[in-house]
């Protein structure tokens, strides 16, 4: 294994403690000029992150997006003024020190949280606590497999977090220790800001945790430090670099550090000083410069860093491009899938038209993966603990192990939190297209790191399967009734619930082409006949009809007098309920399949009248009825779940909650009678 050696501090006539206070200035001027923020944590890790940059982390931020650079994520993300401020000292082009002067204002790049793609060198948006040590275990397990496929010339980088109190006491912490302690990700290295005060005040209010013991027991390499001993901090990292496990520092600090008289205090950690206590501090820690001020030896031994960083990226540069696998990995940083993958999805849906086939939808997936993955190496996939149910896992895909990563497929084990939040950092690495199961109930679970999913706009592709009381027996707790509508109400992420096995691959297809975005697959337990061969003309053709989100699956000879629109499972009832309202009333219903509400909401307003036509609308949907009003209007009729479901075998329940042809054949003849 290799480490990058510790560097002497960067600049002789300047002590890391005097680039220590630059941040502690900066933190404590900017949250005074903005009236709001988090000054405590800044003033607290300032030595520590001085430290970490001074002497060993590898970043340029003249090209911050460069692959072989060293990840670092404040996942302690309300302390965003420390990473603000080494932004403005390191010379980042979109941070000068106007910026921090408009810290939490509109339009500013210093936004109360990091942000990913809000500001350069913002690897992971941080703030929900416990997300950014989450998301930073997919990040160290992407450069770990990334290397096992090109090798350390081009692979070779560390994932650095500083984590709070806040960051340890959410429950995702665990599932993230624990599965990065497992598969022993060495390039992973965690400082705790073990500062003893939390909000409300010490955290002897509410924790008694031995946190050291605690990530020793999931395998991690765990030492104790003085944060602000600068020495003892250097010692630790280099310790931390050799070893064959995840780390954990504990940096015993002081928050507010400082501050002469609210230092150590919780009345630090969320509220400005004051400027009675600034001017103090200031005199303190023997800062006699204006606010906003850096002398320039401080501000040349920071950009010294950025000097370093820049010099080790020309020299990775040189290896790639004398690299023999520089176009397979320049491929994969790229994320482009090839067009062999979308050739595969168009001959599977045509051999399948041919077939009629009738599986599940979650069976469906499970055949289109096999020619995704066999056309691709890009595509990683996993489960939590699921993998035989949301059948995820196709042949050919090695699984990843402790010490070997060369695999394709990650066992999660019951995490989904953790599983989510690692996708999204696979995906923020780079080199990968992740995608990870679980059951739609346990959308609940999984749901912060999806939320990020969405605001980050990362193609991460959730296989949620069980999706209805057509589950069948598991009962209640385990049959998803409000989660479309929770997943459906989230900006930015498409979801999907297919009718069939031709949906299905259309729906993948959808899902991998969006690369600014996650989806959702939402797929059943039971099996569902093929319906577009039955109701198309032609049977089949080249084009992806789910792409405008919703069309028109059945259209009757005359003139429409009623409309069913239904997604998944349900379309088929939908099909059997417009039969029947033809053969026994004579009545036109059309059939309107809507696998994606997100992408017919993106269509013009002619082409979703066009599909929706004028007539009364009946939406059905084994699923709770919020938000289906915006398509069947004021005087549209639901079927579909009014209340949590129960335990029974599927078809007792969709008799039961008459969720039947009949039901929508009775709806229908009310409306239009």
């Amino acid at each position: 294994m290799t480490s990058q050696a510790a560097l002497k501090p960067v600049a002789a006539a300047v002590s890391e403690r005097d680039m220590a206070n630059a941040i502690r200035a900066l933190a404590m001027d900017s949250v005074q000029e903005a009236n709001s923020g988090h000054p405590g944590m800044p003033m607290g890790m300032a030595d520590v992150a001085t430290v970490l940059f001074s002497r060993f982390i590898t970043i340029d931020p003249s090209t911050p997006d460069w692959p072989d650079r060293d990840r670092f994520v404040l996942s302690a993300g309300h302390g965003s003024m420390l990473q603000y401020a080494m932004h403005y000292l390191l010379g980042y082009k979109d941070m000068p020190v106007e910026e921090l002067q408009r810290f939490r204002q509109l339009g500013s790049r210093t936004a109360g949280h990091p942000e990913f793609g809000h500001a350069l060198g913002i690897e992971t948006t941080t703030g929900p606590l416990g997300q950014g040590i989450s998301t930073a275990v997919g990040m160290a397990l992407a450069e770990r497999m990334l290397a096992a496929r090109h090798g350390a010339d081009l692979v070779d980088h560390f994932t650095y977090v500083i984590a709070g109190d806040g960051c340890l006491q959410e429950g995702i912490s665990h599932e993230a220790i624990d599965l990065a302690g497992h598969l022993k990700l060495s390039r992973l290295i965690v400082f705790w800001d073990d500062n003893a005060i939390s909000i409300d005040g010490p955290t002897s209010l509410s924790t008694s945790m031995d946190q050291p013991a605690r990530f020793k027991a999931a395998g991690w390499h765990v030492q104790s430090v003085d944060g602000h001993d600068t020495e003892a901090v250097a010692a630790a990292i280099e310790a931390a670099q050799q070893s064959d496990r995840p780390s954990l520092i504990a940096c015993r600090t002081v928050i507010g550090k400082g501050a002469p008289n609210l230092g150590g205090s919780e009345k630090t950690h969320g509220a400005p000083l004051g400027d009675a206590e600034i001017a103090a501090t200031r005199e303190n820690i023997g800062w006699a410069y204006a606010p906003f001020e850096v002398p320039d030896d401080i501000l040349f031994a920071w950009r010294e860093i950025a000097e370093r960083g820049q010099a080790a990226r020309h020299a990775w540069e040189q290896r790639l491009a004398a690299s023999p696998r520089r176009q397979a990995f320049e491929s994969a940083i790229a994320g482009k899938l090839p067009d062999a993958v979308f050739e595969a999805l168009g001959a599977f849906r045509k051999e399948h038209v041919e077939k009629a086939t009738k599986v599940a939808t979650r069976k469906a997936s499970e055949m289109a993966l096999g020619a995704i993955n066999a056309a691709t190496e890009l595509t990683v996939g996993g489960s939590a603990d699921l993998t035989h149910s949301n059948l995820t896992i196709t042949k050919g895909m090695d699984r990843i192990a402790p010490d070997d990563y060369a695999g394709r497929y990650i066992h999660y084990g019951i995490r989904e939190h953790g599983m989510a939040a690692a996708m999204n950092g696979i995906a923020l690495h780079g080199g990968f297209v992740p995608y990870g199961g679980t059951f739609l109930c346990f959308a609940d679970y999984a749901r912060g790191a999806m939320r990020l999913s969405a605001l980050m706009g990362q193609r991460v592709v959730y296989v949620m399967t069980h999706d209805s009381i057509g589950l069948g027996e598991d009962g209640p707790t385990h049959q998803p009734v409000e989660h479309l509508a929770m997943l459906r109400a989230t900006p930015n992420l498409n979801v999907f619930r297919p009718a069939d096995i031709i949906e299905t691959a259309e729906c993948w297809e959808l899902a991998l082409k969006s690369e600014n975005r996650p989806s959702v697959l939402v797929l059943s337990r039971q099996n569902l006949p093929m319906l577009r061969q039955a109701h198309s003309d032609p049977a089949y053709s080249d084009e992806n009809r789910s792409s405008q989100g919703a069309y028109i699956l059945r259209e009757p000879a005359g003139r429409r007098a009623v409309t069913l629109i239904a997604t998944g499972s349900e379309v088929e009832i939908a099909v059997a309920a417009a039969e029947r309202l033809e053969t026994e009333h004579g009545i036109a219903a059309a059939v309107v399949s809507m696998p994606c509400w997100e992408l017919f909401e993106e269509q013009d307003a002619g082409t979703r009248k066009a599909v929706l036509g004028s007539a009364p609308r009946i939406a059905i949907e084994a699923a709770a009825r919020l938000g289906w009003d915006r398509w069947i209007g004021d005087t549209g009729a639901f079927v579909g779940m009014a209340g949590f479901g129960a335990s029974a075998p599927a078809p007792d329940l969709y008799r039961h909650f008459d969720i039947t042809p009949e039901a929508v054949a009775a709806a229908a003849l009310k409306l239009i009678i």
